[in-house]
Parts: structure tokens; C-alpha cells; sequence
């Protein structure tokens, strides 16, 4: 069998270690058009940044590596530029000769990637404005700062790319903004935790502008649609990927709703010996079933292996993913799986959302804040999505809801979980359980929540709610909910009486706590609607700092 895979990144290469290890008889060859295979390109914004020391420690591997352990022959240099799928041949073009040979194939697979999208902006093809796309480009963008010392930097676009730069090129001295179309960054986020971010961006001295357009780029400047001029020594252009598609395309290979290759559980496509892999590949969402596209190392080498096993006879499917994702932001970490609010509501989802603010691990060992966005479904309790934000402890529970969340896991499932527990790793009560029991308990309405968009929306609608702060009075002449009237939690037994029962009554503390304290005091004396403020007054706080 003879197997031709175009593309030799993280995907191609999967495929090929794959079907080695499955058929030490089958010809494997990889055409790459790039000088570099099986490279990180995720790791090339902490090369930039000076903290990974050498360009090459993002290339283990080389085309000699994969021929001495797979016997898999990998040539760089080489694109594919034509296919005849009645003849199973494809055409080659040496980039560095210009030649043009033949080969044939049993099996083709497409590992093509995705292309750094290019907006049209005036100026984009400036020697000092630069994608971040490869090792070579990498090399190019490292010999300009080198050669040219700049100062000021302009990054377009707030994705991973643009804040990764971000960060890395701050602790490198230089002076950074961020300018970003939309009005937040982080597109997959809900904009109150996106906003958490933001403040944090700015914090460490990011010049931060949101809904903001770049339309021409001159040589020591970026204009914006609304007139401003950002001095900028070097561009960055990260406003996102597509995924190349063009070759595929031409020989009829179906695209999907995502404007990626439609494949299947298999991996295959609906050309017959056909399969494509990796960013040029669209996934599907394991909540939903509908198409996803979410260009990752991780999903591209998944894809890989799936493939490879299936061409050689395995039975291994795709199973789908939520969409996962993490990053650091300075002393932040950022995750989230599964879906967003926004995202469960436009699914059509009757959901229950949880803010939970609680330590990474034991405060007296240093534990720091996490704050937890959790979305439930409230007919079925399984959880959703979740968005975690905080300096320590959020990969690890990103994972624990990722797990759960693949698994099928119902909100009351989380707080059932046999967790590792130790001061200097949890709280007694982790911050997974404890979102699952929250979330269970207003599923159930046994303590229902609120949320601070929700409650202000719904006041400006001219509903008429009874607010209760259960703080000392100290806390609350800091800070309150508009509104709200202070009735320590202490006292709330015997201030009651003047409240009245039945107007809805909305309870909160600083972080969620003795609010659901409260909450629980008032419907024993029969008040007949309590809810408890999701994430307490820090997250009220924080949601009207963006508005």
C-alpha cells in the first residue's frame, strides 16, 4: 500500500508514525512545502519572547528522525500542486529546482494546515509587519527585532496568537497595543469573564483598544477607522487562521459548514481513498454534534492517529471535541471548554449559570482566587461549559470539566468526585465540587440563582426585587449592589419582619457563601422567591466595571 500524505506539521507526521506502527510494509511519503516538519508553533511567541533560548528546541524532529525510526520518507521543499484522483497521482514541484515529478498513491491524506488570515489593510505587505506562522517566519521576525531594536509594537487581533505576543513582547521591554474589531478579546469567551482579562491586560501596561478597526499601516504607524495613530515600530498581524483548502477544493472535495474539509468519525472524506487531518479539517462538537472548527496541535495530532490507524485497518474514530483552551496572560491562566453562555443560548439550551470565586488551594499556603463560569443544562443537569480565570490551579480543573463534560457528567456528579485533597493542592470543598453542588441546588431551586446581567436586566424591565447585602456594614459601605439594603447575616433573623415575603429577594456576600446563607435563612421563613447573586458582589462589581 502506498500512502501519500501532503502536509508533514503535527497532523502529517501523526498519521505517518500511525500507519508505520500499524504496517511495517506500506510506502509512506510526506510532501511538505515548508522547510520545517513537526514543529510548535505554539511555542514560537515564547521563543520571541526570549523564553524558550533557542529557534531550534521548537523542532525536534527532522525528515533524517522520521526515515531512521519510521522509515517514512519526508520531503521538504516538495508541493503537491496537482491530483488526479481517476489516475491516484499527484503532482510535485521541487521549490527549490522547479522540477515536477509524478508519484501515485493507494491512499491520500490532506494534513494542509491553515494559513494566517491577511486583513485588508493599506500597508500589509510592509517589510516590518508580520504573521507569526512558522519557523522560518519566526527566524525573520527574530533577525528584524535584532537588526532594528524596536520600541513600540502593534498587534491586530486578541486571540491566542495577539495576547501570547502580547505578553512576550512586554517582558522584552517593548511597548505594546492590542487593537481588536470586536468589543472583546477572546471570541470564545462570554464578555464578563473576557472583561476579567482585559482589566488584567491593562493592568500590565497593554494599551488595550477594543472595536477599533486598523486600515492603514505606514512605516513607524498604525491608523485606525476612528483616527488614531499608534506609533509602531513592528506589526503583528494574529487575526486568526483558514484553513487551506484550494488544492482539495479543485479536485471536489466537499467543504463543511466551517469552510473546512467535511470528513467523517473515520477521517475520511467524501472522495473515496481520501482523508484530511489536522487545521485543513473540520471537527464536530461532542454537546452539540454540529460541525467545529478549532485549530489545535492537540486535535491535529488526535486526527493523525486516527487516520493512520484506519488506513491500515484500526477502528479508532473521532469522537469530537468541546472546543478546549488555555492560556496564560501574564500571571493569569485562561480556560475554557464546552459552551459559552451565549453559545448554549443561541443552541437553544434552558441553562442555569454559575459564578463560583473560590481559592486554588488552601489560603494559608498562598491559594489565589479562581473564578468559575459554569453553564448547566436544567433539564438534564449535565453540564455544558465552563470558563475558569485565575493565577493558579486552572489547568487543572479546565481538565476535570473537560473530563466531565465528555463523560456526560450531571451537575450533581461534580460534587461526588473522589478529588485529590491537601492544603497545598485543594480546598476541603475543591472549587469543582463546589460548583457542581451550587449548580445542582438551583437546577433543583433549592437555592436559586442570579445572575448580574439577569438581575439587571430584569430590573430595567421594571421588576421590583428586595436586594439584602448579608456583609458586615464595613464591606458594604466599600461596595454594593445598586439598591441594596445592608442586613448582616447576623442580624437578617430578626430584620425580616420588615421585608416583605413576597416580593422576589435577591441575597448576596462577597463571593457567593454566606449570601446562599442568607438565601437558605429567608425561604425557611417562608419568603416565596430567593435568589442568590452568582458570584457575590466581586462579580457584580466586576460586571459593572464593563458595562
Amino acid at each position: 500500500m502506498k500512502i501519500i500524505i501532503i502536509g508533514s506539521v503535527a497532523a502529517g507526521t501523526s498519521v505517518a508514525a500511525k500507519a508505520r506502527r500499524n504496517d511495517e510494509n506500506a510506502e509512506i511519503t510526506l510532501y511538505n512545502a515548508d522547510y520545517d516538519i513537526s514543529y510548535s508553533i505554539c511555542g514560537i511567541p515564547y521563543f520571541l519572547g526570549g523564553e524558550v533560548d533557542e529557534l531550534e528546541t521548537l523542532t525536534p524532529r527532522s525528515a533524517a528522525w522520521f526515515k531512521k525510526r519510521y522509515n517514512v520518507d519526508i520531503h521538504t521543499r516538495h508541493e503537491v500542486i496537482g491530483i488526479d484522483t481517476d489516475k491516484k497521482s499527484v503532482t510535485v514541484k521541487n521549490l527549490d529546482t522547479s522540477e515536477t515529478k509524478q508519484d501515485n498513491y493507494d491512499t491520500l491524506v490532506f494534513a494542509t494546515g491553515a494559513t494566517p488570515t491577511t486583513p485588508p489593510i493599506k500597508g500589509g505587505d510592509m517589510k516590518h509587519v508580520f504573521h507569526v506562522r512558522n519557523i522560518q517566519n519566526t527566524a525573520t521576525i527574530n533577525s528584524f527585532m535584532v537588526s532594528n531594536n524596536p520600541k513600540k509594537v502593534t498587534i491586530i487581533g486578541a486571540g491566542f496568537i495577539g495576547l501570547e505576543m502580547a505578553e512576550q513582547l512586554t517582558h522584552k521591554g517593548l511597548e505594546v497595543t492590542i487593537v481588536q474589531r470586536s468589543n472583546q478579546i477572546m471570541p470564545h469567551l462570554d464578555k464578563d469573564m473576557a472583561s476579567r482579562v482585559e482589566e488584567h491586560i491593562r493592568d500590565n501596561g497593554v494599551n488595550l483598544l477594543l472595536n477599533e478597526e486598523a486600515t492603514v499601516i505606514t512605516e513607524n504607524a498604525v491608523q485606525t477607522k476612528s483616527g488614531n495613530v499608534i506609533d509602531s515600530d513592528i506589526v503583528i498581524l494574529a487575526t486568526g487562521v483558514r484553513p487551506n483548502t484550494k488544492l482539495a477544493k479543485e479536485i471536489g472535495v466537499e467543504l463543511g459548514a466551517s469552510g473546512a474539509i467535511k470528513v467523517n468519525p473515520k477521517m475520511q472524506t467524501n472522495l473515496s481513498d481520501i482523508y484530511a487531518v489536522g487545521d485543513v479539517a473540520e471537527s464536530f462538537s461532542i454537546i452539540t454534534g454540529k460541525p467545529i472548527y478549532r485549530p489545535l496541535g492537540s486535535t491535529a495530532n488526535k486526527m493523525g492517529r486516527i487516520a493512520g490507524d484506519v488506513i491500515t485497518g484500526g477502528d479508532l474514530e473521532h469522537r469530537g471535541i468541546l472546543g478546549t483552551g488555555i492560556l496564560r496572560v501574564f500571571d493569569l491562566a485562561v480556560g475554557y471548554t464546552g459552551l459559552s453562555e451565549k453559545g448554549a443560548k443561541t443552541e437553544g439550551f434552558d441553562i442555569e449559570v454559575l459564578h463560583n470565586i473560590k481559592p486554588s488551594r488552601a489560603e494559608y499556603l498562598g491559594g489565589k482566587e479562581l473564578i468559575i463560569k459554569a453553564i448547566a443544562d436544567r433539564k438534564t443537569s449535565q453540564i455544558l461549559g465552563v470558563q475558569i480565570v485565575g493565577e493558579d490551579g486552572v489547568d487543572k480543573r479546565i481538565d476535570v470539566f473537560v473530563t466531565a463534560i465528555s463523560f456526560k457528567a450531571k451537575a450533581e456528579d461534580l460534587f461526588h468526585l473522589d478529588l485529590a485533597y491537601a492544603p497545598p493542592f485543594s480546598t476541603t470543598k475543591d472549587p469543582v465540587m463546589y460548583t457542581g453542588m451550587a449548580l445542582q441546588n438551583a437546577i433543583d431551586k433549592k437555592n436559586k440563582l442570579i445572575t448580574p446581567q439577569e438581575l439587571t436586566d430584569r430590573i430595567d424591565s421594571g421588576e421590583r426585587f428586595q436586594i439584602i447585602d448579608a456583609r458586615a456594614t464595613k464591606q458594604y459601605e466599600v461596595s454594593k449592589v445598586d439598591g441594596a439594603v445592608n442586613i448582616p447575616l447576623a442580624k437578617l433573623r430578626d430584620e425580616a419582619k420588615n421585608l416583605d415575603p413576597n416580593i422576589p429577594t435577591v441575597t448576596y456576600c462577597n463571593k457567593g457563601v454566606t449570601g446562599n446563607a442568607a438565601q437558605n435563612v429567608l425561604k425557611n421563613m417562608g419568603f416565596k422567591e430567593v435568589f442568590n447573586l452568582s458570584g457575590g458582589n466581586k462579580n457584580y462589581q466586576s460586571f459593572k466595571r464593563k458595562l
